[in-house]
């Protein structure tokens, strides 16, 4: 017996140690699984920031550009005609003759409309019935959205810059960050939370239009509830509430399309609209929500006293107020002749051109010669503080428009700024606008205000919510699948008396409920890697110069080794991506002795399709990387937002987009694009017809949508889809 006891022992403990080792594999291994999928989902997000964040600069760069035409151009010029509306804040000065101006009295409604019905006052059944309408794909007319907008307007006008709630009572606040035009969120929000009411208020935290294509009907149901309950709904400005920003991200281009008659006359109601939004809100004098963020020199102070309806664009700083400023209306702007004062920030003046004499003869096609000292800052708008340091220009500036200034850089780091990890304030060089500010800002603001709690919005988180600055400032971001089905969670605060934030997070897509981490993780990484090869297109001519450095023999030959493409690659990209562990799925060509041929890789990456075979190549490539800011041109360019330019303006807009990008673009080969264009010989360019030709838009991903930022091809796509590897 005892023999047996022995050999009993023997086999357990050999059957332990193997179980103990196969336990320790497979732990290792899940370990190993875990962090691979940690560091896809990482590179995944970090290309669909550097885009987001690329396409914000560019926007800024293209204001700047456009801004110092404005300003240097002679006014009598075909150039300065062509985008000086964009610039006129108003056309109509007093309030009387705004009611005026957008009257919606004299639109019928006709008897064949099926969508919502609205008698003002509004009522809480109004309300609910427009959220159910709106979740029906139902459509409000236009004469009640432009009674709605009047009426909101003028509810608006009497807030404080600085809205204050109270959580006595025991009463909850919902905060909610962005939603972008995602109304399936606000639904889920709603369904979730309950819908605002006396018991159950709400603030909505900025950025409630573009890139979703549901960005009206976002507004039509805040502003519906803010006139229902004017003391338990609030509204914080974004910096996507400005009619610029509207122009490059989709939101102009829903209003025109769903409300193809009265579509401007929205607009420009909305824009007056946002330009009266309140700047931020305090919660028991002690939590502090505002869309963006601060920076050293922000004095809620003085924002409290600013006229905020004087900055339509927070990009731009407003015209100088004329003496007789107390004699007009308190939402007059001043004449268009001011346009000609000097500002600082928006853009740094070429040195050498001193004087505005020397541009009453100047072109286009002399302006994009200009070169060196003459170069443009395109960044100067993202760095106030840098700007505090200039010399020279106090002299000539009056103390009303010093203090103009102030205000717009407190308004600009407001809406633009975001947090970081070390102690500083310095310029966001990423986004091109506002600042980055730091723990120890922080902690001297709260100090100074005497809060505790920071809320803002303005960035995409994983999770929908993310605490920094030792849990002193929260972000909140309520847009779920932002970049692509699964990107990303979204998620609200509710906050009450005892001022701790309860975080609610979700996803509004039911698909995203079926997949697994790993299906997940496959799905939106495909998207970005879709998304990265198409910006590699677009820079195929640094890549293939930085390709040709390690030809040191000059053999001609388009071979390189992966360790040299991937130097290349980030050396042109500067995405801080791991190429070489990314190469499988960049790479699809068969590669010699671990050698890429280059040439191949760009003829693989290559967007293929029928209309664009007769294009040079370069202009192709100048399409593809910069089509969003082309058709933000073509959007300035169209006038009448009829979705129609003139041959004569399509040639001007790419003389405008050329002389932006320091590009030789011949009028020849603008010309005979514009003839292949037309093929109806109309004389007029329809611009989707056009971005659509050269397949300049893609409606499958969701960080494109509403703005034309990509190109894609099915093509491209199923190959994506089915790769294994992904």
């Amino acid at each position: 017996m005892g023999c047996g006891v022995s050999k009993s022992n023997h086999f357990h403990k050999t059957h332990g140690k193997k179980a103990l080792r196969a336990a320790v594999l497979i732990q290792r291994w899940y370990r190993q699984y875990v962090a691979r999928l940690e560091m896809r989902r990482r590179y995944t997000w970090h290309i669909f920031q550097s885009v987001e964040y690329s396409g914000e600069q560019a926007q800024i760069k293209l204001h700047n550009f456009l801004c110092y035409l404005m300003d240097n151009f002679t006014p009598a010029s075909n150039e300065r005609n062509l985008i000086s509306h964009i610039f006129r804040d108003n056309e109509v000065c007093r309030d009387p003759e705004w009611e005026r101006y957008f009257c919606y009295k004299n639109i019928e409604v006709p008897e064949l409309y099926s969508g919502p019905h609205l008698i003002f006052p509004l009522t809480m059944d109004q309300a609910i019935g427009l959220v159910d309408a709106f979740r029906n794909k139902k459509q409000l007319h236009s004469r009640y959205l432009l009674q709605l907008l009047l009426e909101t307007w003028k509810q608006i006008r009497m807030l404080p810059n600085i809205n204050r709630i109270s959580t006595c009572h025991s009463k909850e606040i919902t905060i909610c960050g962005d939603l972008h035009g995602q109304l399936e969120d606000l639904l889920l929000i709603f369904y979730k939370n309950g819908m605002p009411s006396l018991e159950k208020p709400y603030l909505f935290n900025g950025d409630f239009v573009d890139r979703g294509k549901d960005s009206i009907e976002i507004l039509i149901i805040m502003f519906s509830f803010l006139l229902v309950y004017p003391g338990e709904v609030y509204l914080n400005r974004g910096n996507h509430e400005d009619h610029i920003v509207n122009l490059r991200y989709g939101f102009t281009k829903e209003v025109l399309t769903k409300y193809k008659m009265h579509g401007k006359r929205i607009l420009k109601l909305l824009q007056k609209i946002f330009s009266w939004l309140p700047l931020a809100t305090t919660i028991d004098h002690k939590v502090l929500v505002l869309h963006g963020g601060i920076s050293d020199t922000t004095d809620l102070g003085l924002l409290a006293r600013v006229d905020r309806h004087h900055y339509v664009s927070a990009l731009r700083p407003p015209k100088n107020r004329p003496k007789s400023v107390a004699e007009m209306s308190i939402d007059s702007d001043v004449s268009r002749d001011l346009f000609h004062n000097k500002r600082r920030n928006s853009v740094t003046y070429p040195k050498s051109l001193v004087s505005r004499d020397s541009f009453q003869n100047r072109s286009l096609q002399d302006f994009s010669k200009i070169k060196g000292e003459d170069e443009l800052d395109t960044q100067s708008v993202c760095s106030p503080r840098r700007d505090r340091a200039e010399k020279g220009c106090a002299d000539s500036v009056s103390l009303e428009s010093i203090n103009c200034e102030e205000e717009w850089k407190q308004i600009l780091d407001l809406l633009w700024s975001d947090p970081m990890s070390k102690d500083g304030c310095v310029p966001n060089e990423v986004r091109g606008g506002g600042c980055y500010w730091g723990p120890d800002v922080t902690e001297d603001f709260l100090n100074k205000h005497n809060l505790q709690l920071l809320i803002r919005s303005h960035e995409c988180k994983q999770e929908g919510y993310e605490f920094c600055h030792n849990r002193k400032v929260l972000t909140l971001f309520s847009a779920s699948n932002y970049y692509d089905v699964g990107s990303n969670r979204g998620a609200y605060v509710k906050l009450g008396p005892d001022l701790v934030p309860y975080v609610i997070q979700y996803q509004a897509n039911s698909m995203t409920r079926k997949l697994t981490v790993r299906q997940s993780v496959r799905q939106t990484e495909g998207s970005a890697i879709k998304v990265l090869r198409e910006q590699l297109f677009s820079h195929k001519s640094d890549l293939i110069c930085a390709f040709k450095k390690f030809d040191s023999e000059n053999t001609g030959l388009c071979f390189v080794s992966v360790n040299d493409w991937a130097c290349a690659v980030e050396g042109v990209m500067s995405l801080g991506l791991p190429w070489r562990v990314m190469r499988s799925q960049l790479v699809k060509c068969k590669t010699n002795d671990s050698m890429i041929d280059y040439n191949e890789w760009f003829h693989e990456l290559a967007i293929k399709g029928s209309s664009a075979d007769h294009i040079d190549q370069s202009l192709l490539e100048t399409l593809y990387r910069h089509q969003a800011t082309l058709e933000t041109i073509f959007r300035i360019v169209d006038l009448d937002n009829s979705g129609f330019i003139t041959m004569k303006d399509f040639v001007q807009t790419w003389r405008l987009l050329s002389s932006f990008l320091k590009l030789e673009i011949t009028d020849q080969a603008i010309a005979d694009l514009a003839i292949d264009i037309d093929q109806n010989n109309d004389g007029s360019i329809d611009i989707e017809e056009f971005m659509e030709a050269f397949r300049l838009t893609d409606k499958k991903s969701r960080l494109e949508r509403g703005r034309s930022m990509f190109m894609g091809t099915a093509t491209d796509l199923t190959k994506l889809e089915g790769d294994p590897n992904i």
